[in-house]
């Protein structure tokens, strides 16, 4: 597998980088899909990184020609969230946290300069997504070690590593340190999902036995996946909305997205987390 890191094109802007790393293509997009919306809205710069072809998730459908599917499902939902999108050729359901996995993610994350990574809890029924988890959390530190990787410069700063929301609840449950408010743009994120249409029309429907009810007309999928996606705001996220948003605006909203601090990267001030999400002030 060869890989290009030629993405440092921000190193000289003032603009927030922002790298969200998922096991498969549609990961991002459902884990921090409006929030990122918003900061390509607001001129940011976001990579969505898929860290397998998702090329095993189908039940009549797979291997090269199903990774195909998904890398070309991935630049569609890239084009529609506004971001660049990467999936890396590794097997899907096969992902292990390898020395070479770990470092080809301290480059990803070095080469956009990041400020933000977002990734997924090590706790989860997935083995990809619980290794995604460790390749992000072994790298966290590791992104500002010179002679670790050397062939792409050393970050100077440890960005702010992110965990996104799960309703997982051993051996710890989600902390909801950070609320971002998707109200306004939740159907945007469901118009970026649907671009994944092998999976969220076809794959998870027919494991949810549901694959019936799954409309034709473009405009009734997107009503139907919304209201298969959406996901009440709970009483813990609703008290980070307050905290950020303040009541009267947490009460209004109707769709977030949450995030959990990881303690092995940059430990953010408020000021600073409201730097790193300016649509907090919006």
């Amino acid at each position: 597998m060869i890989i290009s890191f030629v993405l440092s094109i921000h190193a000289q802007d003032s603009k927030i980088n922002v790298v969200v790393i998922g096991a498969h293509p549609d990961d991002c997009d459902v884990d921090v899909g409006g929030t990122a919306y918003q900061f390509a809205q607001m001129g940011h710069h976001v990579l969505f990184v898929s860290l397998t072809n998702g090329d095993a998730g189908h039940y009549s459908k797979g291997g090269g020609a199903l990774a195909k599917i998904r890398m070309k499902e991935a630049e569609e939902a890239g084009r529609r969230f506004g971001v660049t999108y990467k999936v890396l050729d590794n097997h899907d359901a096969e992902l292990m946290p390898t020395l070479k996995l770990r470092h080809d993610v301290i480059r990803l994350i070095r080469s956009w300069d990041a400020d933000l990574v977002i990734t997924h809890r090590p706790y989860d029924y997935h083995p990809d997504h619980r290794n995604t988890a460790i390749v992000v959390q072994d790298a966290a530190f590791l992104v500002t070690v010179p002679n670790v990787a050397p062939d792409v410069p050393a970050l100077k700063t440890n960005p702010v590593f992110l965990y996104s929301h799960d309703n997982f609840q051993k051996p710890n449950p989600f902390q909801p340190d950070i609320a971002i408010d998707i109200s306004k743009v939740y159907d945007k994120k469901v118009y970026g999902m649907a671009a994944h249409e092998s999976q969220f029309f076809e794959w998870l429907p027919w494991l949810n036995g549901v694959l019936d009810q799954v409309p034709e007309n473009e405009t009734e999928r997107l009503e139907w996946l919304g209201k298969m996606r959406f996901q009440v705001i709970t009483p813990n996220i609703r008290k980070s909305l307050e905290k950020w948003y303040g009541s009267e605006k947490a009460a209004d909203a109707t769709s977030a997205e949450a995030f959990e601090i990881c303690e092995f990267g940059r430990h953010p001030s408020d000021e600073e987390i409201r730097g790193l999400f300016p649509m907090i002030g919006k």
